[in-house]
C-alpha cells in the first residue's frame, strides 16, 4: 500500500486530512451559529446573513481565494490582526488552506439548518413554560435532536475541504509539503510527464473519500426527513 503512492502523495494526502479536520473543527460552531439564526431568527439583515453564508458557494472559488489574500495576508488588516495577537500566519501556510476550506461552510450550515427546521418546536415551548432556560433548552434539547444535521454538515464540510481547489492556490499557492493539498498533488501531477498514474491514483482516493461522506450524510439526511414524517 505504501508503494501505491509516493511519499510527496502521501504528505499531500495527509495535509488534506489535517486542513480539512481543523477547517470543520473550527467552523462547526460558527456554523450552528448561523443555521441557528437563519432556522430560528426573525431579525433584520436575516436575509442578508443567508446571501452572505452562501456566498462562497456561488462565487468563483479564485474570488473567494483572492479576498482571503486582502484580508487574511501579511499585509490585510486580518491577517496583521492574527500574526499580532497569536502568532497565527495564514499566508502560504497550511493554516491558510484550512480557512480557504470556508469553501465547504455553506454546505455545513444548510444541512444543519434543515435538521433545526425539522425540530418540533412545540417541545423547546414545553421546556421554556417548565422554567428551562435557553441554555438548557438548547443543551438537552435542540442538540440532541439536531445531531445528524450536525455530524451530517460537519462530514460535507470536511469532504468539501479535503477537494477544495481553487481558493488553496489563490491564497496559499501551492507549496509541496507546507500547502500543496490533495487537489494541487493532482493538478501538479497532471503537468509533469508521466505524472498521469499517480495523478489517477490520488483521485480515486478523492472519489472514495468523497462517496464515504455522501452516502454517511444521506443516511443522516434520511433520519431528519423521518423525524419530520413523525
Amino acid at each position: 500500500m505504501t508503494d501505491w503512492l509516493g511519499p510527496a502523495e502521501w504528505t499531500a494526502l495527509w495535509l488534506s486530512l489535517k486542513v480539512a479536520f481543523w477547517a470543520t473543527l473550527v467552523s462547526l460552531p460558527f456554523g450552528f451559529a448561523a443555521a441557528y439564526a437563519l432556522a430560528r431568527g426573525n431579525f433584520f439583515g436575516r436575509q442578508a446573513l443567508n446571501v452572505l453564508v452562501h456566498l462562497p458557494l456561488v462565487m468563483p472559488p479564485v474570488v473567494t481565494g483572492y479576498l482571503l489574500l486582502l484580508g487574511f495576508g501579511r499585509s490585510g488588516p486580518l491577517g496583521e490582526l492574527f500574526e499580532n495577537l497569536f502568532g497565527l500566519i495564514f499566508a502560504f501556510r497550511w493554516t491558510g488552506a484550512a480557512l480557504a476550506a470556508i469553501m465547504g461552510f455553506p454546505l455545513m450550515v444548510r444541512a444543519i439548518r434543515l435538521s433545526l427546521e425539522a425540530i418540533d418546536t412545540g417541545v423547546e415551548e414545553a421546556a421554556a413554560t417548565l422554567g428551562a432556560s435557553n441554555w438548557r433548552i438548547l443543551r438537552t434539547i435542540t442538540l440532541p435532536l439536531a445531531w445528524p444535521g450536525i455530524l451530517a454538515g460537519a462530514i460535507l464540510g470536511f469532504a468539501k475541504g479535503m477537494g477544495e481547489f481553487g481558493a488553496t492556490i489563490t491564497f496559499v499557492s501551492n507549496i509541496p509539503g507546507q500547502t500543496q493539498t490533495l487537489a494541487l498533488s493532482i493538478d501538479t501531477l497532471l503537468e509533469i510527464p508521466g505524472g498521469e498514474p499517480l495523478a489517477l491514483r490520488l483521485a480515486l482516493v478523492s472519489i472514495a473519500i468523497a462517496a464515504v461522506a455522501l452516502i454517511i450524510s444521506e443516511i443522516l439526511a434520511q433520519r431528519v426527513t423521518q423525524r419530520r414524517a413523525l
